[in-house]
This record gives structure tokens, C-alpha cells and sequence, in this order.
């Protein structure tokens, strides 16, 4: 499978990971859209516009560089963005930004990155915003599942071993898994992008999180007396 696939901004479904084993399906919408399947989690970013989202019991009005995770069907009205669908999985409903203009954690090569939307648990999908800099040359690097990415502002490239694609905000693309790339600016001008990870290697665990570890017993934290965690 090729490295980098780069589509239109258009209202409906993009590309169907379906088969994966990390099950998504990329979509777009432009104006209005529903997405009514039961068993999946929608990610979703507000590219342009003012949009509304329904659900079966709440109505949110988000504006653009906001972004969302809704566990249940939705109807959005209004604006243009990105949603993956990851199917098969339950995640928590939220709304978030505006995205900043930095990252908060350091990346490579200059490059940094927030967690806009981070895993509930270790092995969850997240959402992240990817900060370039001026005259970035990255290191060449694959990642182990695939990678949606949107340009939300700047412009820059994406280098794979068959082309060099130009990159500008709204622009919409797929890293394949295991494809071998890297991001590239020049010196005038920065890049910005949001980029869903269908799994992570990162995240709370039963054992492992902030109220079992902070829980103490006669100043022994409770994540390491096992006879009183919960089975």
C-alpha cells in the first residue's frame, strides 16, 4: 500500500478503513450531514464555519478550530470539517478548543503537539494538533496504524518515497500504516495539523491512574495494595 492519500473536500464518506483492525471510516461534511451508526465514536473538527451538532438529547453550537467526541449518533448542521468514525468503540463525549497556536508537548525535529482529545483508556483512539515551525525538515518516519491529518492553517509538504505533496489548510489525507514520510516548511512559513490516531500505547489503566495512585492507606498509595482494589 502506498504511503499518502489525499482527498477532496466534499460531503460524505472519504475513505473506509472499515476492514482495519483498528475499524474507521473518514468522512467530510459541507453544509449538513447525519451519521447514525450505533456502535462507533465520532471525532470530529470544525474546519470553517459555525456548526451545530445534535444529538438524541443535546444541541451544541461549535465555531471553527473547535473540535468534538460524541459516543452516539449526530446530525451537523452548518460549516465544514473532518469526522473519523471509529467503529466498534465507546468513547467519552466532549468538546473542546478553540486549537491553540502551540503545542504543549514536545515532538521531534523541532515540531511539537497537543492532545486535544486524549485516550480514556491505554489502547483508546485520540484526536491531536501537530505545530511545524518555520524551516522544518523532519526526519523520515512510519507510524504502526494509519494516520488522518487535516491542515487547519499554514502550508508546508508531506515527502513520501513517491512524491512530495503540497500541503495548505483544508487540505485532507490519509498516512498509511508502516508509510514512510516526513513534513517539511520553509523559512516564512509555519504548518499546522490535526491528526486522529485510531489506537495508542498510552493511557490510564485500572491500575495505573490519577485517583487510585493518589488514594492513600496509612501513607501507602492504593494502586500498590491489591487486596483492596477493585476486581
Amino acid at each position: 500500500m502506498k504511503a499518502y492519500s489525499e482527498f477532496e473536500f466534499k460531503n460524505g464518506l472519504l475513505y473506509d478503513y472499515s476492514d482495519n483492525q483498528y475499524p474507521t471510516r473518514l468522512h467530510a461534511w459541507v453544509g449538513n450531514q447525519t451519521f447514525s451508526t450505533d456502535n462507533s465514536t465520532f471525532f470530529g473538527y470544525v474546519f470553517e464555519g459555525n456548526t451545530i451538532i445534535k444529538t438524541s438529547n443535546n444541541e451544541y453550537k461549535l465555531l471553527s478550530r473547535q473540535y468534538f467526541c460524541s459516543n452516539e449518533p449526530i446530525t451537523l448542521e452548518g460549516g465544514r470539517g473532518i469526522v473519523m468514525e471509529r467503529i466498534g468503540y465507546r468513547g467519552m463525549n466532549s468538546i473542546g478548543g478553540p486549537v491553540e497556536s502551540w503545542g504543549r508537548l514536545k515532538y521531534i525535529d523541532g515540531c511539537t503537539d497537543s492532545l486535544l482529545i486524549a485516550p480514556v483508556k491505554m489502547g483508546d483512539p485520540c484526536l491531536n494538533a501537530l505545530f511545524f515551525p518555520e524551516n522544518i525538515d523532519q526526519t523520515a518516519h512510519t507510524h504502526p496504524s494509519m494516520r488522518v491529518g487535516m491542515v487547519i492553517e499554514g502550508k508546508g509538504t508531506c515527502v513520501t518515497p513517491e512524491k512530495e505533496y503540497d500541503l495548505e489548510p483544508g487540505k485532507i489525507f490519509i498516512i498509511h500504516e508502516d508509510g514512510n514520510h516526513k513534513f517539511k516548511t520553509s523559512n516564512n512559513s509555519r504548518l499546522t495539523v490535526i491528526a486522529y490516531h485510531p489506537d495508542s500505547d498510552f493511557g490510564p489503566v485500572d491500575e495505573n491512574h490519577p485517583m487510585i495512585n493518589r488514594t492513600m492507606v496509612e501513607g501507602v498509595s492504593a494502586a500498590e495494595i491489591k487486596e483492596i482494589q477493585t476486581r
